[in-house]
C-alpha cells in the first residue's frame, strides 16, 4: 500500500472523532459539517480501497493474504459511511458519539492494513 495515504487516513480518521468527540462533549448532535468531513474521510478511503485493490491486480500480495487484507480494506472504506448512517438514526449527543466511535474504529483498521500489507 500506499504509505502516505495510510497515514493521511489515519490522521483524518483521527481528527473527525476529535471533532465529533467535542460535539458529544458540548451535548451536540452531528451537523452538516460533520457530515462533509466524513464525506472527506470516506472520499479518503474509497480512494484506498481502489488503489489496494488495482495493486492486488497488477501482481503485488500482501504479506499476511489477500482475503484478510480485502476484508479489512473493505471495512475501511464502510466503518465512517455506517457511523454517519447510524448518526442519521440518532439525532442527539450519542450521534456524534457514534461517529467519533467510527473514526477511532477507522485509525485503528488503517493501523493493522499497514501491518497486514507488510508495513
Amino acid at each position: 500500500m500506499i504509505d502516505a495515504l495510510t497515514l493521511v487516513v489515519g490522521v483524518a480518521a483521527l481528527a473527525l472523532a476529535a471533532w465529533c468527540g467535542f460535539a458529544f462533549s458540548r451535548d451536540q448532535s452531528t451537523k452538516d459539517w460533520h457530515f462533509i468531513g466524513m464525506a472527506v474521510v470516506s472520499v479518503l478511503a474509497v480512494v484506498q480501497l481502489v488503489i489496494g485493490v488495482v495493486r492486488l491486480a497488477g501482481g503485488d500480495k500482501p504479506e499476511q493474504g489477500t482475503a484478510i487484507f480485502l476484508a479489512y480494506l473493505i471495512g475501511s472504506a464502510a466503518a465512517v459511511p455506517a457511523a454517519g448512517f447510524m448518526s442519521l438514526a440518532e439525532r442527539t449527543r450519542w450521534g456524534s458519539a457514534t461517529v467519533a466511535a467510527g473514526g477511532v474504529i477507522l485509525a485503528v483498521l488503517e493501523v493493522r492494513l499497514y501491518d497486514i500489507w507488510g508495513g
